[in-house]
């Protein structure tokens, strides 16, 4: 089987995770939750092609579309497949999440517009929320969760309690390298502590592997070495790009998407020069520097 091939992993009689390896850029995770007549999907795919997948998948396993689709933020590899299940489902997201994903637009596809993203159209959240939200895909509760200025400043989480299951969207990678210049690095830290408090043991995180809850450990030591790397190169007056490039990776070396490095540096610039946590930054200039510690390219985007 192709590296690329998604699969199900079944993680109770009514949950499901789609993931799709090996969860670099734009190969993001899904899931959905159903009872036989009532589904929810956590997430859809970067791509027509990898959402048709997805309904196939589901579909495969003998349960409806979903009436509803959370979305976990408004990144393109999240929601560009939103379109493929409306208007039989509502998309739900954080209020932010909907007004980011509007000014984004078509913005991974103009990153990668090498990429076969095929008939994609931009489907906004047509329900939101602001702090938590309670659904129920048939007997199955799942509390939608914003976690403050995170991953994005639109995040959420969507826990099953009764099931110890946790879809932790963008704020996990598991075994990539996390990356927050689009929302904050000491907010990535808070939401690791409310992901703590979930007490789930099984983690979907939003690339990479379905796994368990040391997967927050490993996040946030990355998380604190990006935090004293960004203060020593700040104190020396060296760019995030400088910073970046004289960096020992040590134990983080193996992490895939290691160029992602320079664009937490920027984050952390940003949040010890005194800006807002999750205050826009010049995504042309980020992106550039992320080509620089790439060889001077950008990463491909594998969806």
């Amino acid at each position: 089987m192709p590296a690329t091939d998604p699969y199900l992993v079944r993680l109770a009689p009514e949950v499901h995770a789609y993931v799709q390896p090996d969860g670099g850029w734009c190969l993001n995770n899904a899931g959905f939750v159903s009872d036989g007549e009532t589904t929810l999907l956590i997430d859809t795919a970067a791509t027509e092609h990898r959402a048709l997948l997805l309904r196939e998948a589901i579909l495969a396993t003998g349960v409806p579309l979903p009436r509803i689709v959370v979305n976990t933020h408004h990144h393109g590899d999240h929601t560009y497949g939103n379109g493929l299940f409306v208007p039989e489902a509502t998309v739900i997201g954080h209020a932010t999440c909907r007004d980011e994903q509007s000014a984004a637009g078509h913005e991974i596809r103009l990153v990668w517009p090498g990429t076969g993203f095929g008939d994609i159209r931009i489907t906004l959240p047509t329900m939101t929320y602001h702090d938590r939200l309670t659904l129920h895909a048939g007997g199955t509760e799942a509390r939608v969760i914003h976690p403050g200025v995170a991953h994005t400043r639109g995040d959420s989480i969507v826990h099953l309690p009764e099931r110890g299951i946790v879809f932790t969207g963008d704020l996990v990678f598991n075994g990539g390298t996390p990356f927050v210049s689009a929302g904050s690095l000491r907010g990535s830290l808070r939401a690791l502590d409310l992901l703590r408090s979930l007490d789930a043991s099984v983690v979907v995180p939003g690339h990479g592997p379905v796994t368990d809850p040391s997967v927050f450990d490993a996040t946030e030591d990355y998380l604190r070495y990006v935090t004293d790397l960004a203060l020593e190169g700040h104190a020396k007056g060296l760019t995030p790009l400088e910073t970046a490039r004289t960096a020992d990776l040590g134990e983080f070396a193996a992490l895939r998407e290691s160029e992602r490095l320079v664009g937490n540096l920027h984050r952390a610039y940003a949040e010890l020069d005194g800006l807002p946590e999750g205050s826009p930054l010049d995504p042309v200039t980020v992106f550039t520097d992320i080509a620089a510690m790439n060889g001077g390219a950008l990463p491909a985007c594998d969806a």
